[in-house]
C-alpha cells in the first residue's frame, strides 16, 4: 500500500504540536494590512498572536488571500515525486477558493504525473472543524486504512462536525461583509451577540441572537450539549482568538455540563478565520448530530 501524505491549509488552525503529532501538513494563506504581506503561518512567528488582534482593537483592517494553484501545484509535487499519494482537505468551498485551487492543481498534475493519486476534500468548516477532520484522517491513517477508505469516511462524516461560535463584537464581521453596517451598530448597541454555525453547505450562518456574552455561552454550552455524540475519532476543542480566559470559562461549563467526561483542548483562532471574526472570538467544536440548517434556504423563506 503506498503512503499517503495529510495537506490542509491555514484554516485549519492545527498548532505545531498538533501538526508533528499527527503528521499533517499545511499550505500557507496570507493576510494583508498597512501595504505589507505576510504569511498565514500557524504558529505565529512574523507577529505575534497577541499582537495580531491588538492591531485589530486598534482599527487596523486586515485583507486575507487564498491559497493560489501554484503553491498546490509546488507542495503537491514535492509529495508525488518522494513517493506519496496525497489527502488534501480544505477549507470550506463557500468562505475559501481553496478547495478550487486544489482541484485545479490536481489536474495539472495528473497530466505530468498519470500514476498519482491526489483527493481533494471539501470539508465544509474551518477553524478546529476543519482540524478534527485532519486529526481524523490522521487516527485513521495510523489505523492501517487506505487513503480511499479515509477519504469515504471523512466525506461520509464530515457534516457531523460541529460548530458554535460567538463574536466580541460585529463590527469585524462588517468590515469582512458578512453582516450589514446598519445590523452592525443596532447589534452593538443592544450587545446582541449571534450564534454562529458552519451550515450544511458550510457557510458561517448566524442561527440565534443573543444578548450578552454571559447569555451566548450558556447557549453554546446548551447546543453543543445537544449535539455531542460518543463516536470514533471524537475530539472537542474551544477556541479563541485572545480571549484565553472566556475559553478557559467555556471548556469548564462544557465539560460540567457533560459531567466531566470531556478532554477539552484549547487552541488559537489563526489570522485567516480570525480576521474575519475578530478579537474576543470564541468557538466550541465536536462530532456530534448531522448538520442539517440550510441559510440559503433560510434566505429564501
Amino acid at each position: 500500500m503506498k503512503p499517503f501524505v495529510i495537506v490542509t491549509d491555514s484554516c485549519s488552525d492545527l498548532s505545531a504540536e498538533k501538526r508533528k503529532k499527527y503528521d499533517i501538513s499545511y499550505i500557507e494563506m496570507s493576510f494583508r494590512f498597512d501595504g505589507k504581506e505576510y504569511p498565514a503561518d500557524l504558529d505565529w512567528k512574523q507577529i505575534p498572536f497577541e499582537h495580531f488582534y491588538d492591531l485589530m482593537r486598534n482599527g487596523t483592517t486586515i485583507k486575507t488571500a487564498q491559497v493560489n494553484v501554484p503553491q498546490y501545484v509546488e507542495a503537491f509535487e514535492r509529495f508525488i515525486k518522494d513517493g506519496y499519494d496525497i489527502l488534501s482537505i480544505s477549507c470550506s468551498s463557500v468562505l475559501s477558493s481553496s478547495y478550487n485551487g486544489s482541484l485545479v492543481a490536481k489536474e495539472q498534475l495528473l497530466e505530468k504525473y498519470p500514476d498519482a493519486k491526489i483527493i481533494c476534500i471539501d470539508s465544509k468548516n474551518s477553524c478546529m472543524g476543519l482540524g478534527i477532520m485532519c486529526i481524523a484522517a490522521s487516527q485513521m491513517r495510523s489505523e492501517g486504512k487506505t487513503i480511499d477508505e479515509v477519504a469515504a469516511y471523512i466525506e461520509e462524516h464530515k457534516q457531523e462536525v460541529n460548530q458554535f461560535c460567538t463574536v466580541e463584537s460585529l463590527t469585524y464581521l462588517k468590515k469582512a461583509g458578512r453582516v450589514s453596517a446598519a445590523s452592525a451598530v443596532f447589534g452593538g448597541l443592544l450587545q446582541v451577540k449571534p450564534i454562529i454555525i458552519s451550515d450544511i453547505n458550510g457557510q458561517n450562518a448566524a442561527i440565534e441572537k443573543v444578548k450578552g456574552r454571559k447569555n451566548s455561552m450558556n447557549r453554546i454550552v446548551e447546543m453543543f450539549k445537544a449535539a455531542y455524540k460518543d463516536c470514533p475519532y471524537q475530539h472537542v476543542f474551544v477556541a479563541h482568538a485572545d480571549a484565553i480566559e472566556d475559553a478557559e470559562t467555556l471548556s469548564e461549563m462544557i465539560n460540567e455540563s457533560m459531567s466531566g467526561k470531556l478532554d477539552i483542548e484549547i487552541e488559537k483562532i489563526g489570522p485567516i478565520i480570525g480576521a474575519s471574526a475578530g478579537p474576543g472570538t470564541i468557538a466550541a467544536y465536536c462530532i456530534g448530530a448531522p448538520v442539517t440548517f440550510n441559510s440559503l434556504s433560510n434566505e429564501k423563506k
